[in-house]
């Protein structure tokens, strides 16, 4: 078990490094961010001037290495912007970023394991075909357009719930709802097949031979095996919304490290980018080793792997 943890530790730390080196020189393909910086009558001499101090004239090679050199310290240089440590900036919009996509997660397993298990117990196949299907549109549909969807009716139209920004837990309503019944209907097939499985294995059929319910062999039987591809899936996608609200951040305008980066990649502000990649990246990672680690401490052949 520590060979493995070790391991997959490893393997973890060379994946952060990859996706921040492969940020780092992609970025610097988008443009010179000193022409920005400057006023449209700036000269070339003034640009120049402005490269060679922020370190922008060197070779890549020599700015990447420097830049490594500090990033271990947690150093990733100052915003070009805004003149502020750039981590710091990351940082700040972190615990918005956290928020929606914990109770984006909260919200969507909730909610699958309700409607999953009613699912189950009802005896009409209608209500779990309605209920698949309708699962199956909504994963149909891109983040951005469900988002705009539910803007355009619940704060145009019905003009419930505030459509941007953030502030009340109203502010919270229509950005988690669309980041957790995108989970949502990925939890529910995933849910329904599992039991459907289950269904299939020798000791259902025990357990209905011993005279017992069909809700009580549901519940005590079939769930706590069903639920094991669930949670393992479940623990992924967690890294996944926690480094994927980017989207869902600028429909709504939610101020999370997603919407800092977008808006830094405009800005060509490499630093800030680097350092909101590097911290996006880090938290799916982190997530990801957790997941590794409990799924190989209850199955103990994932070790071998």
């Amino acid at each position: 078990m520590i060979y493995f943890i070790v391991r997959r530790t490893f393997q973890s730390v060379l994946t952060v490094l990859g996706v921040v080196t492969f940020t780092f020189f992609l970025v610097r393909l988008a443009g010179d961010p000193a022409a920005l910086l400057l006023p449209v009558e700036a000269s070339d001499e003034d640009i120049a001037r402005l490269r060679a101090a922020l370190g922008l004239d060197q070779p890549w090679i020599v700015q990447y290495w420097k830049f490594l050199a500090h990033a271990v310290g947690g150093d990733f240089g100052v915003s070009l912007r805004q003149r502020t440590p750039a981590l710091d900036l990351v940082l700040e919009r972190l615990p918005a970023t956290l928020e929606l996509a914990l109770t984006s997660f909260v919200l969507g397993m909730v909610l699958a394991f309700g409607i999953g298990l009613l699912m189950r117990l009802s005896t009409s196949a209608r209500l779990r075909s309605a209920i698949l299907w309708l699962a199956l549109v909504r994963q149909a549909i891109p983040v951005f357009s469900f988002g705009l969807i539910l803007i355009l009716i619940f704060s145009v139209w019905l003009g419930w719930l505030p459509s941007l920004g953030r502030g009340t837990l109203a502010h919270l309503v229509l950005p988690s709802l669309t980041l957790a019944t995108y989970e949502l209907a990925l939890y529910l097939r995933l849910f329904n097949a599992s039991l459907s499985v289950e269904q299939r294995q020798d000791y259902v059929r025990t357990a209905y031979s011993k005279g017992q319910s069909r809700t009580k062999v549901i519940v005590a039987h079939m769930l706590p095996n069903a639920l094991l591809p669930l949670i393992t899936v479940a623990g992924i996608n967690l890294g996944l919304l926690l480094g994927g609200t980017v989207v869902t951040e600028t429909v709504f305008s939610w101020p999370g490290v997603g919407r800092l980066v977008v808006q830094s990649v405009s800005q060509r502000d490499y630093p800030v980018i680097v350092a909101g990649v590097f911290i996006i990246s880090l938290t799916f990672v982190l997530v990801n080793l957790l997941v590794d680690i409990i799924y190989a401490y209850l199955d103990p052949r994932v070790r071998l792997t």
